[in-house]
């Protein structure tokens, strides 16, 4: 029973954390948001000390069961072993000390000095996520198109099209990489990077240590058959003393099914009562109990739920948001000017400093808060947020206008983070926030190259912190030009994606260290 209860609930939450990642159109963040900010570093960063507590205690009772049940990547292993479908393939190993611990002790340092790529590498919802993102997404959009242009064939518009692109080479390298090393340490071992890599199971284990529910043995009713040591995945069970390393036990439960002489029981403490009728040499003395049954299944933990929130008025400006996304990217997919002139792609700009999302306050915040779980840029409609390529942000969120620019209207990416890089942030105080300013590049305007008009980037300023005036003030033929007032200016960067100069825009946006507000 325990088992049964424990691949249920690790099925629904490994099924509706990976359609978070998938789903483009935000709606099913509404509902289930909620799993992103119950794993435990997001939660830990985000200063959430309710759910951290929570998860501490659930520990401290039932032992890891986090791992099992919670951690989409340890179930994606545990999925992966599954498949393999070779039996009794397992065996005891002693606890990888040497590698364990000091890989923990680097990640904590790595957190508090703000090198945010070896933290990202290693958390598990964050490495998870990004695979998802990188290897899985683009199959579900390209499957979503398949089906929005049988739709469209049928006039109907129960799906739309999106663009299906790579937002970053090195991250998706990174991505391929980490899923074809985890997948082979869980083909071959199991839970072998959970007990030895990952960093949150160590933190785990030594809670796990004091759980009050354990799997614990009956020592008298014990026929050494080793069935429990060759299919516990964890490889902490010794069946010869009779002993489970608690601390790498993710109680999944697979021992207690296979024990055939109800020697394992996950509970506080074995019955010693049941333990002396079971030294009374009688023909029942090798069955387990029903009272051992009751006690086992009692012991089950519970599922929690969550009530889904209203959705009404934000259901509202998110579908309003959404159709102009939309409309936009039809319009970006046009690649020809009229049928004559081929229109090149924009190329971004160097920017000395990197453009952070509405709500990061600033760098150094996302810095080291961020664990490149990428959940941000999975949901951004606009393709605005892409991950970093710096050597110290690596795979977390930068902003970049070749493919659209941060529409005042949404706020989606503050509203998804789970571990406080992003601030939620409403509609109003978004326009009000400053992540950078715009700079014009007067090499590559058009009514300067090219000695015509245009006024593209004014006519689309958001904050009318844009003005065109005369290159010469003392000549009236001279050409038009844009002018930035950047206390207005807000960083949007609607006029460097609409600049119709290829392929760097006449104007572009340099970020801010620290955000402001006007």
């Amino acid at each position: 029973m325990l088992r049964r209860i424990r691949i249920v609930l690790a099925t629904l939450m490994m099924v509706f954390i990976t359609l978070l990642f998938l789903d483009f159109t935000g709606t099913l963040h509404h509902w289930f948001g909620w799993l992103a900010k119950i794993q435990l570093l997001p939660a830990v960063l985000a200063l959430n000390f309710v759910v951290v507590a929570v998860l501490v205690l659930v520990t401290l009772a039932f032992g890891r069961i986090y791992c099992s049940v919670v951690c989409p990547l340890g179930i994606m292993q545990d999925v992966i072993s599954w498949i393999r479908r070779k039996k009794n393939r397992f065996s005891y190993s002693k606890e990888v000390k040497w590698l364990r611990y000091p890989v923990l002790v680097a990640f904590i340092v790595a957190l508090a000095a703000g090198i945010g790529s070896f933290v990202a590498l290693l958390a598990p919802y964050s490495s998870y996520g990004r695979m998802v993102t990188n290897l899985l997404k683009p199959l579900y959009e390209m499957g979503n198109n398949v089906l929005a242009g049988i739709a469209e064939h049928y006039n109907s518009y129960a799906f739309y099209s999106v663009d299906v692109w790579i937002r970053s080479i090195p991250t998706f390298i990174i991505a391929l990489v980490c899923f074809l090393v985890i997948a082979f340490l869980a083909w071959r071992g199991g839970r072998t990077y959970c007990n030895t890599i990952c960093p949150v199971g160590t933190v785990l284990s030594f809670f796990a240590r004091f759980s009050w529910m354990k799997i614990r043995f009956d020592a008298d009713k014990c026929r050494n058959c080793s069935l429990c040591t060759k299919n516990c995945k964890a490889s902490c069970i010794d069946y010869k003393n009779h002993v489970v390393d608690y601390s790498r036990c993710v109680v999944c439960g697979n021992c207690l099914e296979k024990c055939k002489f109800g020697a394992l029981h996950y509970a506080h403490t074995v019955d010693k009562a049941l333990t002396t009728v079971a030294k009374e040499p009688t023909a029942s003395s090798t069955a387990p109990t029903i009272a051992e049954k009751d006690s086992s299944a009692a012991s089950t933990p519970v599922s929690s739920q969550s009530n889904p929130t209203d959705m009404g008025r934000r259901s509202f400006l998110l579908g309003a948001a959404l159709a102009t996304t939309a409309a936009a990217l039809a319009q970006e997919k046009k690649k020809v000017d009229g049928g004559l002139a081929v229109i090149e792609d924009k190329v971004a700009p160097e920017r000395l400093t990197p453009i952070t999302p509405p709500g990061s306050l600033s760098a150094k915040n996302m810095a080291r808060r961020c664990t490149g779980c990428q959940l941000c840029v999975s949901e951004c409609p606009n393709d605005v947020l892409r991950p970093s390529t710096g050597l110290f942000t690596v795979m977390q969120p930068v902003m970049s206008f070749e493919r659209g620019y941060c529409r005042p209207e949404c706020n989606r990416c503050s509203s998804v983070c789970p571990s406080g890089a992003i601030k939620p942030i409403s509609i109003e105080e978004k326009s009000s926030v400053q992540i950078g300013h715009a700079v014009w590049i007067k090499k590559n305007c058009i009514p300067v190259t090219d000695g015509v008009e245009c006024g593209n980037c004014e006519r689309h300023c958001p904050t009318g912190a844009i003005t065109m005036v005369q290159l010469d003030e003392n000549d009236e033929e001279s050409p038009m030009i844009p002018t930035v007032n950047e206390s207005k200016c807000i960083g949007c960067g609607a006029c460097e994606h609409l600049c119709p100069a290829r392929p760097f825009s006449a104007i572009y946006v340099e970020g801010h260290e620290v955000h402001r507000t006007n």
